[in-house]
């Protein structure tokens, strides 16, 4: 019973601030030239690289942290211009001729060098996951069958978490085959925006910490 309590915390922690099913459109307008087979192989990679990274940051994140004098809010400052970077970069997207002469010449080897940088880190598990899930193993007890039971049980909901993200992304043509092309630039343009001020957002929450913790911002 306390093992599917813990489950269900960590789920409910990481899903709506992963959130893959309003990743997917993302996701989607990044990879919608590539075939079926190919994003298919790339959700399945994200979904592995999103499994190990949280459960890492689980178990490590907190100790990798203070071992290189690193606080959370410069994660989430650091993570936050890197998302940002990155949906401006998808603003600044011409029409559909330019992304298939850039998008015709990759093949599958070379889609799969972008799986975990940006795909994974920062795009679908981010500096907000990182903290979440650093925050619940900083948390957990020392002793080491509770300390082991927790492992486990990080484990078994970040990989709840990371089948999400691959139904989500691996099946996310069909979102597009719905909305059509003029449908799926809209939803390019708003996407990137949303990237820009979840960017904004993240990078905020680090830097007001950071802020607060200065002597004049104190008084």
């Amino acid at each position: 019973m306390q093992a599917a309590k813990s489950i269900l915390l960590v789920v409910s922690a990481l899903f709506p601030i992963v959130d893959p099913i309003g990743g997917s459109p993302v996701f989607l307008s990044l990879t919608r030239d590539y075939s079926a087979q190919t994003r298919k192989l790339l959700a399945r990679s994200i979904a592995i690289d999103s499994f190990i990274l949280l459960v890492a940051s689980f178990t490590v994140g907190s100790h990798v942290l203070s071992f290189f004098g690193i606080s959370l809010p410069v994660v989430q400052v650091g993570g936050g211009l890197i998302v940002i970077s990155t949906g401006w970069v998808m603003l600044g997207q011409k029409d559909e001729k330019d992304r298939n002469a850039v998008r015709g010449s990759v093949k599958c080897p070379d889609v799969l060098k972008d799986a975990f940088y940006p795909l994974t880190l920062p795009l679908t598990v981010g500096p907000g996951s990182i903290s979440i899930a650093i925050t619940l193993g900083a948390n957990e007890p020392h002793h080491w069958r509770a300390n082991l039971l927790a492992i486990v049980t990080a484990a078994i909901g970040s990989a709840i978490v990371a089948v999400t993200i691959y139904f989500c992304y691996g099946f996310a043509d069909r979102l597009g085959a719905i909305m059509g092309p003029t449908g799926m630039n809209v939803m390019l343009k708003l996407s990137a925006f949303l990237l820009v001020c979840i960017g904004v957002q993240i990078l905020w929450n680090g830097a007001s910490q950071l802020l607060s913790s200065l002597p004049s911002f104190r008084s």
